[in-house]
This record gives C-alpha cells, sequence and structure tokens, in this order.
C-alpha cells in the first residue's frame, strides 16, 4: 500500500510535485528547515489516502546533550498520542551509538477521516526543547487509473481539468532559477493570494505565472484558518477537543446567547443525566459541564444542544504512562536450565505485554512451559525448562515502557580436554592411563573389554579435579585390552588400548596350521561371551598364529563382515585380528564367527556378544490406597531389563500443575510397592518411576493418575437414645469433631443383639442428618448401637453406645405444658386468627382431645393438629361465637391430663342509651345516659362526649375517656343552642355510631344588650415585599447550610428560587420552606460547584419583588498540612 506524501508546496519552493509512490518521510529537499535538537523533522502538510498506512520519522542529534531525550508525539493543543498506543497508533525508538542519533517513528495504521488535523512532535532534554508541527489531510481512496507516461503529468487536486496536462513543475524550475540571478526582494505569493479579493486572483496568477491557479486556491482553501458559522444560540461553542488525565476532573464551557435558555448535554448521542459524577451548571451565558474521576468510559464526543443548534466537541481520556523501573536482563543458560526475567514497573497491577520475537506471549492452560507471576510492582516471566527453540530475544512493554532480554541456550555438553592414549608396555611395568574432562565435579568408571574394571592391590583409579587416571602395576599379559572412561551422566566414552609387548623368537621356520587365541580371561563373562555397554566401544583383539600368515574372515551369522572402516569394522595387523563396534547398539547383539585359514589347515571360533543398555521404564504406575498424608503406588517391571538384572528402583511425585519432581529416595528401593508419606491431604499428587541396573537409570515411567490423600473421619461425638419404643430406637448425635478434606458424605448406623458379634446395618443408605429412627427391632431383646462417619476414604471408627438398650416402651404420664400467657384469659379481636400451640408430654403417645364448654369442639368451625409432642388449635379469622372455655384432655390408657383456656373475642361496643341534657346554668349543661345495650364482649373503659353548635354544626371533643355516665360541659357561648353526642369505648376502640342527645340546651342572654359597633372589613392586600433581605455567605465545602429572608404580601405569595439566574427545581440537594413569612433554603453538604449568586423572587397578583445573596464555597484545610 503507498505511503502518504507530502503535497506539493507553492511555487517558488524546491519541493518536487506531490507523488503517491514517495514516502512519507520525504528526501532532504522535502523536509522542513532544521533547527534546534531536530537533524530531520516530519513534512509541513501530508495527504493521506483513507485505509492506507502513514510513517512519520524525526531524527534528533544526542551528542551535546547529557541524558536521553523524551519524545512526545500530540495531536491538536494537548492531546498525548503515547496514551492512544495500539494497533492504530504505533510508536518506534531507534539509537545508534556510533553518530549517537535518535529516530524516532509514528506510524497511523489504516488511516481514517478522523485522524485528520494537527499535530505536534515535542523532544525534551533537561533544559532544552524543540517542537514540529505538521498537518494531515485524508482523501477518499480513488480507483486505480490506467499507468501511462502522460500521468506523471497529470495535475494534482484539480478537480474536473484533471485530465489535462500539468507541465506546471517544468515552469516552477526554470522561474526559481531566473528569480535566483535577480537581487529583487522575494514576494510570497500565498500571503498575497490570502489578502486578496477573489477577483483580483487571476491578476496575481498573471503576473507571477501562476499555471496552476486552480490547484493552489484549493490548498489555499485547505491552509485558511477556517472560520466557525455563525450561530445564533451560542456565543462562544466548545473547544474542539479536550484532553485529560484518567481520574481527573474535566470542565467542558460554553457561552449562550439567551441567559435564561436551557440546553443539554449528549455523550455520544445519548442525554446525559445530572449525577455526581456529571454535574450541569448554568451562569448568566455560561454554561459548563464537569466530569469528575474522568474514567475510560468518559473518552467519547459530546455535544451542547439548544434546540436546533449544537455545539461540538470530543474528550481524550489518558492513561498515565506505566514506566519501567527495573529492566530485564540476558540469560545464558544450557537446556534444561529455568529462566526468569522479572522487571518491576511504576505501577501497582499495571497490565504488561510479554513477547518472544514478535510472538506475544499468553497463559496456555495445556501447556506449563510459561508462566507468568504478578507481585506488585513486580512482573515475572518463567520459562521452565529452556531449550534450543527459547533461543531469541523477549520483550516487555507497557503503555510507557519497553525493556527487552536475550536468552541464548546451550546443550549440556562435556569437552574433553585431554584424551586417553593407546599404550604398549613391557612385563613388570606401570601402565597409566589418564584424561581430563572440562568438570572437575564429574565421576566416572573404568571398563577393561566392557567389564568394569574394580580396584584392587595391583590396579589403583584416582579422580583430582579435572584428571582421571587409570594405574596399573605390574603388568601382566592377561592385562593387555580395550580400556573405556565413561563419565557418570553423561552419553560419552573415552577409549584406549594397552599392548603388551612380548618378544618372540622363531629359531626353526616351518610350516604351522592357524590357531586362534582367545584370551577369555577379564574380557568375557563366561566362555566365548563378551558383554558391552550399549554406546561404549567394543575392541575384540585376536590373536592369530600359524604359517604362512592365515586368511581372516570374520562374519555375523552367515553375513561376512569386510569393511575395514566405519562402525563396525575389521582391522589386521601381523598375528592380530581386531574387530572394532563404535557405538555398541542393542542391534549389534548376537553370535560372532571368525575363521582362519592357510594351507596348513582352518581354525574357527565364536563369539557372542552381548549388548547391556539401561532398562526400559516402568510401566502401569498407580495408586491403590490412600491414607491422611500417605498413598501406597504399585507398578510391573520393565518389559525390558537392558540385559542386566533390575536393582531396584527410584521414584518421584509432584503435586498435579506443577513442573517440580521430588525425589522420594535416594537409595534403591527394590520392590514394585512404595508407600509415599508427608504429603498434604486434598491436595492431588503425580508419581513416576525409574527403574535402576548396572548400566544405569531408565527413563521416567508415564506419570500415574492424579491421586489425592485423604483420610476416613473421627468417630461421631455424644451418641445417645433419644427415645425408646416397643419396635424402635431414636438415636441422636454430633458431627465428628475432625472432618478433614474428604468431607462427609452422611452416617451409617448398625445394631447388634447382645452377646452377637455380627453387626447389621440399619440404614441401606448413608444417613445424612445426625438424628436415625431404627425400626423393626424384637420386644424386649438388649441391642448394641453404633455409628460410623463415611466419606470418599471410607468408614470412621464407630461411636458406640457405653452399655446396651432394652427395646421395651416407657410408660409415662400424660401432662400438659400450658404457657404461662394462656393461664389467664386469651384475648383477640374479631377477624384476627388464633394459633395455639400446647406442648405436652407422656409415652405412649397419647390421646388429645379439645372441648368448648364442655361439649366437642365442631371440625367446621375450629381445626386442631395433634403431633407426638404438642397440641395445636388454629382460628383463621375470629368470630364473637368462638369465645368460651376450651379445654383439652390427654389421655393414655386409663390416666389422663386436663388444662382450660379461656378465649374471649372481643368486639367495638354499640353506642350509649337514653343520652339527655339534664339541667343547664351559666355557661353550663349536665348530661347523662345509660350504658350500651352490647359492650362488644369486653368491658366498657370509657366515654367521648362532643359537642356541636346548633348554627355551625361542627363537633368538638368534651371529654375523652370519661369513665362515668355522667358528666359537665362547660364554657358554652351565651345565647347559643347546643346539641350533643357520645361515643362508647372498649379495649377494641369506640364504638362505630354515637348517640345523639334526644333534647338540646340554649344558653340563654343575660339582661345586657350588646350593641355592636359596624364592622369595616379592612383591605389587607398589599404587593409582596422583603422585610428581610438575603446576606452574602462564605461556607465550608461538605458541611450543610441554610440562607433565609422574611417577606410579606397578600394575596399570599408565591416563592421561586433561583441560583445563578436558574431556576432550582425538585432537587433533593436543595430544600425550601416556609414559616409564615420566613423563608430557608437549605442546601445539604455543598461542594464548589454550588458556590454562585442565590436569589429569592416573590410573586403575587399585585406584583413582585426580589433580593439575592453571593455564596461562597471554599474547601477546607488542614492546619497541620499548614
Amino acid at each position: 500500500m503507498p505511503e502518504p506524501v507530502p503535497e506539493a508546496k507553492p511555487a517558488g519552493d524546491d519541493a518536487p510535485p506531490a507523488n503517491g509512490d514517495s514516502d512519507a518521510d520525504g528526501d532532504e529537499s522535502g523536509s522542513t528547515e532544521l533547527t534546534g535538537l531536530f537533524l530531520e523533522k516530519p513534512p509541513d502538510y501530508v495527504v493521506a489516502v483513507a485505509g492506507s498506512d502513514v510513517t512519520f520519522t524525526a531524527r534528533v542529534d544526542s551528542t551535546t546533550l547529557t541524558r536521553k531525550p523524551a519524545m512526545k508525539w500530540l495531536k491538536g493543543k494537548w492531546m498525548d498520542l503515547g496514551s492512544k498506543a495500539g494497533k492504530h497508533f504505533q510508536f518506534k525508538e531507534a539509537y545508534d551509538r556510533n553518530t549517537k542519533i535518535y529516530t524516532y517513528e509514528m506510524k497511523i495504521v489504516k488511516v481514517v477521516v478522523g485522524d485528520a488535523g494537527g499535530y505536534r512532535c515535542e523532544v525534551t532534554a533537561k533544559d532544552k526543547c524543540d517542537s514540529s508541527t505538521f498537518e494531515i489531510c485524508v482523501e477518499a481512496a480513488q480507483q486505480e487509473q490506467q499507468a501511462d507516461i502522460l500521468s506523471a503529468f497529470k495535475r494534482a487536486d484539480a478537480g474536473e481539468d484533471e485530465g489535462d496536462l500539468d507541465f506546471s513543475a517544468l515552469l516552477k524550475a526554470t522561474k526559481k532559477k531566473k528569480k535566483a540571478q535577480e537581487e529583487k526582494p522575494e514576494i510570497d505569493v500565498w500571503e498575497l493570494l490570502k489578502s486578496a479579493h477573489p477577483s483580483e486572483y487571476e491578476k496575481i496568477a498573471f503576473e507571477y505565472g501562476i499555471t496552476d491557479l486552480r490547484g493552489m486556491l484549493k490548498r489555499l482553501k485547505k491552509m485558511k484558518t477556517v472560520e466557525p458559522k455563525h450561530s445564533e444560540a451560542f456565543l462562544k461553542k466548545l473547544e474542539s477537543c479536550y484532553s485529560v488525565e484518567k481520574g481527573k476532573k474535566i470542565v467542558l464551557t460554553c457561552e449562550v446567547v439567551d441567559p435564561n435558555v436551557p440546553v443539554k448535554w449528549l455523550k455520544n448521542g445519548q442525554e446525559i443525566k445530572p449525577s455526581a459524577k456529571y454535574i450541569m451548571e448554568a451562569n448568566g451565558n455560561l454554561r459548563t459541564l464537569t466530569i469528575n474521576k474522568a474514567s475510560l468510559a468518559d473518552d467519547a464526543a459530546y455535544e451542547c444542544v439548544v434546540g436546533e443548534d449544537k455545539s461540538f466537541t470530543e474528550v481524550f481520556v489518558k492513561e498515565p504512562p506505566v514506566t519501567i523501573t527495573k529492566l530485564m536482563d540476558d540469560y545464558h543458560v544450557v537446556v534444561g536450565e529455568r529462566v526468569e526475567f522479572e522487571i518491576e514497573v511504576s505501577e501497582e497491577g499495571a497490565h504488561v505485554m510479554w513477547f518472544f520475537e514478535d510472538i506475544e506471549l499468553h497463559k496456555d492452560k495445556d501447556s506449563t512451559k510459561y508462566r507468568f507471576k504478578k507481585d506488585g510492582k513486580k512482573h515475572t516471566l518463567i520459562i521452565q525448562e529452556a531449550t534450543l527453540d527459547d533461543i531469541g530475544m523477549y520483550h516487555a512493554w507497557t503503555n510507557g515502557g519497553h525493556t527487552k532480554g536475550e536468552v541464548e541456550v546451550e546443550e549440556k555438553e562435556l569437552e574433553v580436554l585431554q584424551d586417553i592414549a593407546d599404550l604398549t608396555v613391557r612385563a613388570t611395568d606401570q601402565a597409566m592411563f589418564k584424561c581430563e574432562v572440562s568438570d572437575d565435579k564429574v565421576t566416572g568408571k573404568w571398563y577393561k573389554d566392557g567389564v568394569e574394571v574394580l580396584p584392587s592391590e595391583r590396579i589403583k583409579m584416582t579422580h583430582i579435579g579435572r584428571f582421571h587416571r587409570l594405574l596399573i602395576d605390574n603388568v601382566k599379559p592377561e592385562d593387555a585390552g580395550d580400556y573405556t572412561f565413561v563419565p557418570d551422566g553423561y552419553a560419552l566414552s573415552l577409549s584406549a588400548k594397552l599392548n603388551f609387548l612380548e618378544i618372540k623368537i622363531d629359531y626353526v621356520p616351518r610350516q604351522d596350521p592357524p590357531k586362534i587365541h582367545l584370551d577369555t580371561s577379564g574380557n568375557m563373562v563366561s566362555q566365548n561371551t563378551i558383554i558391552v555397554v550399549a554406546g561404549n566401544k567394543l575392541r575384540l583383539d585376536v590373536e592369530i598364529s600359524g604359517e604362512p600368515a592365515p586368511t581372516v574372515v570374520w562374519s555375523k551369522g552367515d553375513k561376512p563382515i569386510t569393511d575395514t572402516e566405519g562402525r563396525v569394522r575389521v582391522e589386521s595387523k601381523k598375528d592380530l585380528s581386531c574387530f572394532v563396534i563404535e557405538g555398541a547398539e542393542r542391534e549389534d547383539e548376537g553370535n560372532y564367527t571368525i575363521c582362519v585359514t592357510n594351507p596348513a589347515g582352518e581354525d574357527k571360533a565364536v563369539l557372542f556378544v552381548k549388548i547391556v543398555d539401561v532398562p526400559d521404564p516402568p510401566e502401569h504406575v498407580k495408586c491403590t490406597s490412600v491414607g491422611e498424608d500417605c498413598g501406597t503406588i504399585v507398578w510391573e517391571p520393565p518389559k525390558f531389563d537392558g540385559g542386566a538384572p533390575i536393582k531396584g528402583y527410584l521414584m518421584e511425585r509432584k503435586k498435579k500443575g506443577s513442573s517440580r519432581w521430588t525425589k522420594l529416595n535416594f537409595d534403591v528401593y527394590e520392590s514394585t510397592t512404595y508407600e509415599a508419606k508427608r504429603m498434604i491431604e486434598g491436595v492431588l499428587y503425580e508419581m513416576r518411576v525409574f527403574a535402576v541396573n548396572s548400566i544405569g537409570l531408565s527413563p521416567p515411567s508415564l506419570n500415574s493418575k492424579p491421586f489425592m490423600p485423604i483420610a476416613p473421619t473421627s468417630e461421631p461425638m455424644r451418641l445417645t437414645v433419644h427415645d425408646v419404643t416397643d419396635s424402635t430406637c431414636s438415636l441422636k448425635w454430633l458431627a465428628p469433631e475432625r472432618i478433614g478434606a474428604g468431607g462427609l458424605d452422611g452416617y451409617l448406623i448398625e445394631y447388634c443383639k447382645e452377646g452377637d458379634t455380627e453387626w447389621v446395618a440399619a440404614n441401606t443408605e448413608l444417613c445424612e442428618r445426625q438424628g436415625f429412627v431404627v425400626r423393626n427391632l424384637p420386644v424386649g431383646e438388649k441391642i448394641n448401637f453404633r455409628v460410623m462417619a463415611v466419606n470418599i476414604a471410607g468408614s470412621s471408627t464407630p461411636a458406640i453406645l457405653s452399655q446396651p438398650v432394652t427395646i421395651r416402651e416407657i410408660v409415662e404420664h400424660p401432662k400438659i405444658r400450658l404457657p404461662r400467657d394462656l393461664r389467664t384469659k386469651f384475648i383477640r379481636k374479631v377477624g384476627e386468627k388464633v394459633n395455639l400451640t400446647i406442648p405436652f408430654q407422656g409415652k405412649p403417645r397419647p390421646v388429645a382431645t379439645w372441648y368448648k364448654d364442655g361439649q366437642p369442639l365442631d371440625p367446621k368451625m375450629v381445626n386442631v393438629r395433634n403431633s407426638n409432642t404438642d397440641s395445636i388449635l388454629f382460628i383463621r379469622s375470629a368470630e364473637r361465637d368462638h369465645s368460651g372455655k376450651y379445654e383439652l384432655v390427654l389421655q393414655i390408657e386409663n390416666m389422663e391430663d386436663r388444662a382450660s383456656i379461656d378465649i374471649r373475642i372481643i368486639d367495638k361496643p354499640g353506642p350509649p342509651l337514653n343520652v339527655r341534657v339534664t339541667e343547664a346554668w351559666g355557661f353550663n349543661a349536665a348530661l347523662e345516659w345509660e350504658p350500651p345495650k352490647d359492650n362488644g364482649n369486653s368491658e366498657i373503659t370509657g366515654y367521648t362526649i362532643q359537642k356541636a353548635d346548633m348554627k355551625t354544626k361542627e363537633w368538638y371533643t368534651v371529654y375523652e375517656h370519661n369513665r362515668r355516665t355522667h358528666c359537665t360541659a362547660s364554657d358554652l357561648i351565651m345565647g347559643n343552642e347546643y346539641m350533643f353526642r357520645i361515643y362508647s369505648e372498649n379495649l377494641c376502640g369506640l364504638s362505630d355510631e354515637p348517640k345523639l342527645s334526644k333534647n338540646t340546651v340554649i344558653i340563654n342572654k343575660t339582661d345586657l344588650e350588646l350593641k355592636p359597633t359596624p364592622f369595616k372589613e379592612k383591605d389587607m392586600a398589599c404587593m409582596p415585599k422583603f422585610t428581610q433581605p438575603l446576606v452574602d455567605r462564605s461556607v465550608v465545602a461538605g458541611y450543610s447550610t441554610a440562607i433565609s429572608c422574611a417577606v410579606k404580601g397578600f394575596p399570599k405569595p408565591k416563592i421561586v428560587w433561583m441560583k445563578n439566574r436558574m431556576i432550582i427545581a425538585e432537587n433533593p440537594k436543595y430544600l425550601m420552606q416556609n414559616n409564615q413569612g420566613v423563608l430557608t433554603l437549605n442546601i445539604r453538604k455543598p461542594s464548589t460547584f454550588d458556590g454562585g449568586k442565590y436569589s429569592c423572587m416573590a410573586v403575587n397578583d399585585l406584583g413582585k419583588d426580589e433580593v439575592e445573596c453571593k455564596l461562597d464555597v471554599r474547601v477546607a484545610t488542614d492546619p497541620d498540612k499548614k
């Protein structure tokens, strides 16, 4: 995809024509003037095609700088693009140690229309700073046109004339050369075009030789400052974009024309509701939206809507960059070692991405190769066992930092510094084999013709540092042979031959038949059998005699061996034939035949070569049983023992999911059953087994299936007998004291007759409750009981009763335990429910019978439920008829017990009877009446007496809770006629209807005659006027406050509270009160945003009045910090 490039510059510049195939970096002629710290800056103006990638490069010389410069890429005024790093914005940094030049790159992947705008790159280094601005224009992608030679001369941005040829680039160059020769001052054509009237454009183009006027005018339109469209609703619109750090506060402000117009705030097209996070304020013409504690969810587009007009802006929330305070180290390890990359970041809980080369590393459940750890600010990448595939560069990225470390992995090799050499020794001399290896801790064994050499008086082996020696004193002919040193733990062997020098003198040459002289001492375990360790070298020297020299043929089976080079070969020397196998393998095992012939005869010998190796791994490793902290493991011996008897086994275990194996034994264990101990209960473990023979250690077996050490619970506690009948026994107990990781599945109950040893299970399924009734027991027998807790590990030790239980029901006298509150009258109101629970005891189960007033209960009116231990009397909705004396009779055979309950259902009483006024004097009247006919089944507790003037007929209470049937009404008004009514009262309340007095009473006037003056009603109407104004206040944020004023006016004025000329609606933050003209506005826990001008307006039909004050809310300061 082509990179976007700088657009063609105006005539007079040296910029070449725009070309879609050139890089955004541009060449030297396309870059801006170099000033300050920059060696190279991004181009001033770049046209990018939508969907393409664009790259900007800046270079900084650090030769004069004392520390590494810091680069920032910004969009607009202050939006840091570092917080947007990801798939769309990518940043790179490189440093050349030779030239000490830093190269910074910003790449925008798949440019979109929203990426258009002004950008700035800013570099700082201690007290030095430099910046460069550039602009990006994004155009829609166009279809590819047919490529031809003329396309190079087509006009750029020519609109409808794009098909015409454009040789303006050539003309520009010619013009410039002519101007360079003249000493006239340069005129900036762009400034002329900006300030000129459109009617003068053609004149300027003709005067200064501009041929591509249409393209220049289009470019000029983009360069001009776009004047904002005039808005009828907004005096000042929102800024184009805002930037805020995560967790901080941001305020969006605009100015409207009408100070009283309401506005709406939208976020991504959705209206924002006022809350603690979003605070909207109106102060005169200013409208503000405050966003508290900005989060990534607040990174969105916002609008302020006034009617049909809108003002747009965009808020960018940037996370604080997380820097890396501790960098990664390089590692040089061998295969199988553990690698831990550890870094420290500046913030806890930061997100760190790990990469191997260009591949991001993730936690994989199926693989344990990589592990990731977080501990506060520490982040660790762990490679469990390094392999050759892990060689490379590892990276750690945060949104504000990057570090890398290299891993080098080498194979685990042992270097041979000095090999052992062949020796030729005469009789009685000393032979010394000597070798040197790179590791002084490596041990090894010496072999002669495949058989291990053991120390003796003549043979001594030493290991000093890196040197291994084999000393043979008083060499004998049988010491001759092939000697091999094998280091422990390495697939390596060092071999050399010891030749015994013997002088033979044949005095009389003669013709002898061939003869094979086999040395059967030392190198053979039995007649003609040779044992070789797999991987070692076999060198078999066979002495041959005969005159003339015989012909030697080696063969394996029927196939002759003729190779003189290779892994299996035959070497011939005088009187000696050597058979060599390099790195013996199992396939080399078999019978080998040596045949020697000469004219005098023939001789044959058969040798059996046996290859011994480490055994195969053991098979079928499994766990057969577990305990609280142990488990029993069994396995089968390996199919192939390596040709040597199995000496024993080594075991290892690990926790499931872990990669760390723990050895269980260091000495060889001979059996195929092993009890692993000291494990943690409830944790899954896996086991593996190694087989050991005289050659070495087998590969590990397959891991056993995971198993968990668990143990049965302890015995149940406090087993007791709860109840006994003629055929059942009820048992109860408590849970075991210790349950363990295996949990508790249930309980098993068993019983047996006294004297028997056979226990019978009482339940077929486990009992989950801590109680059980054993049924179908023989009457009169003595039975022992026991209870065991069961879990996945098995049954616990049983809890046994201390003595046997006789199965016979115990007769217990019936006894009713009447609750204390039922021993007196039980009173309920009509319509309420009655629910009485009467506990009792007795054995066998008693028969409970209820009576009412001596008669059996009617089941249609009252519900009764009886159980083994109680009886319940239930009435869903009580009626007056339910009142009476209830009796419970409890019977067991000829024994019984009784209990009585007096239930009274009460209702409201009827009205009193015969209410009358008996006497009147002065301002008083005497009343008398009779009690009501229906008292509601409850005692009358009092009467309520009320009076009413016959004119108004409004009732007023004279007395309440009057207990007598007479009273005196006082303070009556002279000249008025009164009537009276009386309510009766009991525990349910007042009667539903009162009783009116049969007669009325008139309070007669005295002889004095009142001559009232004519009343002239005064006009009280007046317009609202504040008698007490609002007072300016200064309060501390977070502490509730109130402002008050006083107003008068008639009719009662309507009160309106306003803040900054905006009416305060029903906001729970404000509480408005009006008490007899005293107006109070309570503000609950004000913040700094609640400060401003508050006003109170009173309005009625005659006019209005208004007062205002200023409220200043200040933040509380800690005096200790001062």
